[in-house]
């Protein structure tokens, strides 16, 4: 599990997928959000803007990121 530390109070979701290195850009990071692969708490999302806060976990092609203070 990858853990990314937020510079402020979220980050948003399809940033926090090129952080971890999970995609190579933002359009592949739209992609893959609209297509549904991506999940945050277990739960499928679909917006790439979705705010993510401290304990939010990402899930995505077998691969979790976990968001830190």
């Amino acid at each position: 599990m990858q853990e990314i530390k937020l510079r402020e109070d979220y980050i948003k979701l399809g940033q926090a997928l090129k952080a971890a290195n999970l995609v190579e850009s933002g359009v592949m990071a739209k992609m893959v959000i609209q297509d549904g692969m991506v999940t945050v708490n277990g739960r499928t999302e679909i917006q790439r803007g979705k705010k993510l806060v401290d304990g939010d976990v990402v899930s995505f092609e077998g691969e979790t990121i976990k968001i830190i203070k």
